[in-house]
């Protein structure tokens, strides 16, 4: 029994990384082979295409080869936000070339919604999102909405739809040198609006939008190859004699001998795609929010693709996730104050950071990262864990208490995006016959 769980362990990281984990540096965003000095990290971009653009048009999602690759093979929502006449649609066009028939539009003027100043979201919108949850049932991989966006309401109706549907979202703007001058776009927007008009929707477009966090979202493909390691995991563990014999941590005390089905015990899982939290910002309450979404790294590395080196699988009585080892270049990105659960601690920087797979009842996403911590400090203290066997995916460590750690023999890289979550952040299930909901098989112990 134990040799065929093997076998699908190993044909799953194998699979994995043949499908898009092992990519040569010559196509990373950033690779552990560039230097630190933050000019030289984008030096990858796409030199050529990038000098035939007008300098309004550079974006990594048009330029830079490794971004362009990864929004490929990714479900990615852009909302384009701005003034009327700022450059929106020209901007969108841009993307419809780079992307071509992998790319669908959605304009607010092609609808004819006149941009203003309202008490609430016009029932114009209605035929707008029918093409947009239509595009995201068809898993369109680049959906473009170009409007103005300068109403919250309108926003997080966007948010839902990209929840629901798993798709990440992109906030873009237009960088053209006359985007707030309201003088300039009086002329520029089609629809005649007055400097008055401009003037009414300037002060919500001035300030950045934050999201509830910052992190790096991953693609679509390295999502479901990681839910399918994932799994591999749990099916593993929970057939290895040493685990049933530990699963007391995860059952009732009042009834030890119910049966333990992982799949339903990790019942929940964040919103949206796999990501790993770099910064919680809280739409910008967050203590250091905007000193963070201020920093040139983080306005630079946003929409811009990185690669992910994932070094262990791990699970507590609480969460199950994998462990990220973050390289030089992404460590620039991490926050300096994350890494600890008392304020003594002194851990390592990027010792947190870690991709959430499922969640027990009751327990919320941030807990994960704390269960890491916890296998850090022990790590840190000399307790390295039992080496209990080496199994389909490399060796297991088991720490007590319900904990366990899988030290994966080959590490796996995974693509992704440097974005934001801006949705509600509400738990979702972890399995279902929604194939977009399913993390985790059902898997049972007995």
């Amino acid at each position: 029994m134990l040799n065929s769980h093997v076998k699908i362990v190993t044909a799953f990281i194998l699979e994995a990384e043949s499908a898009c984990w092992c990519t040569p540096d010559n196509n990373r965003g950033f690779t552990r082979k560039s230097h630190t000095f933050l000019p030289k990290i984008f030096r990858k971009m796409s030199t050529q295409s990038s000098k035939e653009r007008p300098e309004n048009l550079q974006f990594s999602f048009l330029d830079d080869d490794a971004t362009i690759s990864t929004v490929k093979e990714s479900k990615t929502l852009f909302i384009i936000r701005g003034l009327p006449g700022s450059g929106k649609s020209t901007l969108a066009q841009a993307i419809q070339d780079q992307y071509k028939d992998a790319c669908k539009i959605i304009s607010a003027d092609t609808n004819k919604i006149i941009p203003a100043i309202r008490s609430s979201i016009p029932e114009d919108y209605s035929k707008l999102d029918e093409d947009l949850v239509d595009y995201c049932k068809r898993d369109i991989s680049v959906v473009v909405v170009d409007d103005t966006h300068h109403e919250r309401e309108r926003l997080d109706q966007l948010f839902d739809i990209a929840d629901k549907y798993q798709y990440k979202v992109l906030f873009v703007e237009p960088k053209t040198p006359w985007k707030m001058d309201c003088l300039q776009l009086k002329d520029k927007n089609q629809w005649k609006l007055s400097v008055e008009d401009l003037k009414k929707m300037k002060p919500s477009l001035e300030k950045d939008f934050l999201p509830l966090y910052y992190g790096w979202f991953l693609s679509k493909k390295s999502s479901e190859n990681l839910r399918k390691t994932g799994q591999a995991f749990l099916d593993e563990l929970g057939s290895l004699k040493v685990f049933k014999k530990e699963s007391k941590y995860f059952l009732p005390a009042e009834d030890p001998k119910v049966k333990l089905d992982l799949t339903s015990y990790f019942a929940k899982r964040p919103p949206g795609v796999l990501h790993c939290t770099t910064k919680f910002t809280d739409f910008g309450k967050a203590m250091g929010a905007d000193e963070y979404a201020q920093q040139e790294v983080v306005k630079a590395s946003y929409g811009k693709a990185f690669t992910l080196t994932i070094s262990a699988l791990f699970l507590t009585t609480k969460t199950a996730g994998a462990r990220v080892e973050l390289s030089e270049q992404e460590l620039l990105l991490w926050p300096g104050d994350v890494d600890k659960i008392l304020p003594t601690d002194n851990l390592p920087k990027g010792s947190r950071a870690h991709i959430t797979l499922g969640c027990a009842s009751g327990i919320e996403p941030v807990q994960t990262g704390i269960d890491l911590l916890e296998f850090v400090k022990l790590e840190k203290a000399g307790n390295k864990g039992d080496d209990i066997e080496e199994v389909g995916g490399g060796k297991l460590q088991y720490f007590g208490n319900g904990m366990w750690m899988l030290l994966l023999s080959k590490k796996i890289e995974v693509k992704a995006l440097f974005s934001g979550y801006y949705g509600k952040g509400k738990l979702v299930p972890t399995q279902g016959s929604n194939k977009r909901g399913s993390a985790f098989n059902p898997c049972t112990i007995i």
